[in-house]
């Protein structure tokens, strides 16, 4: 990769990360330098990049890279990842932004510092997206929708006009939001949900 670009290194070394280097290299934005993964995956290769160290070797490594991207996907590491975006700021790790070719984002929308959109998204005049967010393929957010930092929008779900989701908060596969309607902070929306009524913070919704 070109030397000009800016070096960035993944916290996480699991399937998520993969696609996430996946929207990396398409953005051609940022030179991977490796990952960070559990003190097992040391030594292995994901998508033919390095893995560095574990999470105790981040101090260590805070000076191969200037951007830092957290790529712990997995639902039920949700407090994880929030330990280890506030870890990688401490260090003084950058927040890279990811946007893969293939999704579309209006020019008119907003997306945060650390927020990853995956292939095929759609992004609408007008929406918000926070840090530190993941829209994941193939995910709809429509105009004026609004998702807060730290939450992982999942694939194929749709956010309708002015719908918010709070922060850290979890949206399941298939999901539609209707228009106007509000989820909570961290929420759990279970796959294939149809939400259709307000959602109060610390709410669980699945299928029955």
């Amino acid at each position: 990769m070109s030397d000009s670009k800016d070096s960035l290194i993944l916290v996480g070394a699991g399937g998520h990360a993969m696609a996430c280097i996946d929207a990396i290299e398409s953005q051609e934005v940022y030179s991977i330098v490796g990952l960070i993964g559990l003190a097992a995956e040391v030594g292995e290769f994901v998508c033919g990049y390095p893995v560095l160290g574990s999470d105790e070797d981040l101090e260590k490594i805070a000076d191969t890279a200037n951007y830092a991207l957290v790529s712990v996907g997995a639902v039920d590491e949700r407090e994880r990842r929030l330990e280890l975006i506030e870890r990688v700021i401490k260090l003084g790790f950058l927040a890279p932004t990811v946007i893969a070719k293939s999704a579309q984002v209006s020019s008119h929308a907003v997306i945060g510092a650390g927020a990853v959109v995956m292939h095929g998204v759609v992004i609408n005049a007008g929406a918000q997206v926070g840090q530190h967010c993941v829209i994941n393929s193939q995910a709809l957010i429509e105009h004026e929708a609004r998702i807060a930092d730290y939450t992982h929008v999942s694939t194929g779900v749709c956010v309708n006009g002015n719908a918010t989701v709070g922060e850290n908060s979890f949206i399941g596969s298939g999901t539609v939001i209707r228009n106007n309607i509000s989820v909570g902070r961290n929420c759990f929306i279970g796959m294939t949900q149809s939400v259709i009524r307000n959602i109060p913070d610390n709410t669980r919704v699945i299928n029955s």
